[in-house]
């Protein structure tokens, strides 16, 4: 494409979903679990057990630079910097776009790595990948509907400028549904719906940074397709990707696939909870994943060696109104990070805090999460945490933990 006057360029600068999409946007014993925890599947935990520490929001706050409302964001669990794009509604329908890196210690804007002004195009921040890899996804688009998608590379992140490109393998008309959140390893996991001849998913493995393809997996089970709103995870102690969606009842438990990702050997058992599955982290290193259903606002433990599980309620949650959304995984402390966007605990929003056995171990409160699942990006190093804050989108709010 030609580089647009309006993208600042440096030395080997190149100028995620669409403005449109984008806003209308176990063994237990071996875990150590304690025996009366060791249950069948769909059995259920009640929460908490022993006192639970009350938090509430950091002092930091990340404000896009321009104002305009983020269009995805992630940050470096082993740097000190994160990205984000944005995007400014002008008066004439156009948008000024831009991607920046920030500190994740002040939340000051660091860079304003590309920038176009009254365009129709779009930037959209895929995450950081690998090792200090910022993955960003470009839209041009030239009347109503993109048509190219480039997507550009920031290797290291702290480089500040876009080096090289990444080619996965998709057309124009396919999108990227999922990335996984596993930092540190050298392969992220994808999940991509093709919008051509109906629909349909794939699920790919990559080395961004070195910009090479694991075998594109065709999904065939019913319950992987878009309508069932798929969701994935990597397991990369075993090379594959964990899915979890809707089931074959909506009013039904969740079907669960372990797909691997070099053979594309795909097996799958039938959850626990009930409704479309909202977010799904794992802890490769033991072997549990976590769940957040929709319908019973529960979460769900799961071991994936045994594909056996139970639930656990939302900490005085009483209806669907306080499901969970997003679940992200701290692995070096073994917690998973439950968002609730009408929190069960306190007004507003909250963040719930698990051990890997289903203990609650934190409610994080005072927030103001947006309805969809957005994004608990997690820097365990730091302990910090960073989410989006409803309603405007325009800042990022900060936590401790």
């Amino acid at each position: 494409m030609t580089r647009s006057p309006h993208v600042r360029t440096a030395p080997c600068r190149f100028p995620i979903t669409s403005l449109r999409a984008a806003s209308a946007v176990l063994s237990l014993v071996a875990l150590g679990v304690p025996a009366a925890a060791q249950v069948v599947a769909g059995a259920t935990q009640s929460a908490p057990n022993g006192p639970v520490e009350l938090l509430g929001p950091g002092s930091v706050t990340v404000r896009s630079a321009f104002g305009g409302f983020i269009l995805g964001y992630d940050v470096d669990q082993n740097g000190k910097l994160g990205v984000l794009a944005e995007a400014v509604t002008l008066e004439d329908g156009t948008h000024d776009v831009a991607v920046e890196t920030f500190d994740q210690r002040t939340g000051q804007i660091v860079d304003v790595v590309a920038q176009q002004e009254a365009s129709k195009n779009d930037f959209v921040a895929l995450g950081v990948a690998g090792t200090h890899t910022g993955l960003v996804e470009f839209e041009h688009v030239t009347d109503l509907f993109v048509d190219q998608r480039v997507y550009l590379v920031m290797n290291p992140l702290a480089s500040n400028a876009f080096a090289t490109h990444w080619t996965p393998p998709l057309t124009t008309v396919d999108t990227i549904a999922g990335v996984t959140r596993t930092q540190g390893v050298a392969e992220t996991a994808f999940l991509a719906a093709h919008n051509s001849g109906g629909g349909s998913m794939t699920v790919f493995a990559s080395n961004v940074a070195a910009n090479t393809f694991g075998p594109s997996i065709p999904l065939t089970h019913p319950n992987f397709q878009p309508n069932h709103s798929p969701v994935i995870a990597l397991d990369e102690a075993n090379h594959r990707a964990i899915l979890a969606a809707l089931g074959n009842n909506p009013f039904g438990p969740p079907t669960l696939g372990k797909v691997d990702l070099g053979t594309g050997a795909t097996t799958t058992f039938t959850g626990i909870g009930i409704g479309y599955v909202n977010g799904l982290a794992v802890d490769s290193a033991t072997g549990v994943a976590c769940t957040a259903t929709e319908i019973d606002f529960r979460i769900e433990i799961y071991d994936l060696a045994a594909q056996t599980g139970f639930t656990v309620v939302l900490p005085n949650a009483l209806s669907q109104a306080h499901s969970g959304k997003d679940v992200q995984v701290d692995t070096i402390h073994k917690l998973f990070f439950v968002g609730q966007p009408i929190s069960s605990t306190a007004p507003g929003s909250s963040i719930h805090v698990f051990d890997e056995q289903g203990h609650l171990v934190k409610s994080i409160n005072g927030l103001k999460l947006p309805a969809s699942p957005g994004l608990i990006a997690l820097s365990p190093h730091f302990r910090t945490g960073f989410v989006i804050k409803a309603p405007d989108l325009n800042e990022l709010q900060t936590f401790t933990y």
